[in-house]
């Protein structure tokens, strides 16, 4: 079925977050009283709250977005582009860029939003950050009384398990094993908090999310055996 779908209607799409602090300590107490309820599964007695503050970018309630990088194909004849492009800066800023963009230009019923896992984390993660920062939540994004086959969004990762709901497999793998380039460059997602705070280097991390972004849409590519994209055909904006 994936390919009978227009690959001009898809918006590819990955992510990046960070603890909403840059530190537990600037938490208020019950801020951190209620972290510490929240991982105490996670954590066990391996780790104490504040030492297990580095992971809280995975949770919406304690996080947030620094980045948001999508992109999307334009093909004319036999001329293919996968144009690529990033929100930044400021979390409702980004959220509100990234909204008017899927109100704008991915809002009709055959429009499409694809990630890997991102079902599970990119796309639950950017709706509870904008309902905390007051925001409206766009169509493409709302999946309050939608039925499984009306939601607009494809995963990677799910088209990879084939119905097997206890398989994971990474983005990183994926890509190896499809013979995929690798996306990852000098920095992995365990990495991007300090570079964010600490380095303060948000280019870094904008070009990790828009590699992320390629190779979601390289797979996708390999899932309809298509040729995939080559440097040339890819413009970043």
């Amino acid at each position: 079925m994936i390919e009978k779908i227009n690959l001009n209607n898809i918006l590819f799409l990955d992510i990046e977050t960070v603890p909403e602090e840059e530190n537990f300590n600037s938490l208020d107490a019950e801020m951190q009283s209620l972290w510490d309820l929240k991982t105490q599964y996670q954590r066990k007695d391996d780790f104490t709250p504040e030492e297990f503050y580095d992971r809280a970018g995975i949770w919406a309630e304690f996080g947030k977005i620094i980045c948001i990088s999508v992109g999307y194909f334009t093909i004319k004849g036999d001329i293919r582009n996968f144009r690529v492009t990033s929100f930044f800066g400021e979390e409702k800023k980004i959220l509100k860029d990234f909204s008017n963009l899927i109100n704008n230009h991915f809002n009709q019923p055959q429009h499409l939003m694809c990630g890997h896992n991102s079902k599970e984390f990119d796309i639950p993660f950017i709706a509870r950050r904008m309902i905390i920062n007051q925001m409206a939540i766009p169509d493409k994004l709302n999946l309050f009384g939608k039925k499984p086959w009306e939601v607009p969004h494809l995963d990677t990762l799910e088209l990879w398990k084939f119905g097997d709901y206890k398989h994971f497999t990474s983005l990183k793998l994926l890509t190896k094993i499809l013979g995929v380039p690798s996306p990852k460059g000098d920095i992995d997602g365990s990495q991007v908090a300090h570079v964010y705070y600490v380095e303060k280097d948000i280019d870094r991390i904008i070009t990790y999310c828009e590699k992320d972004t390629i190779a979601v849409a390289q797979i996708f590519l390999r899932l309809r055996r298509e040729d995939l994209l080559i440097e040339e055909e890819i413009i970043h904006v």
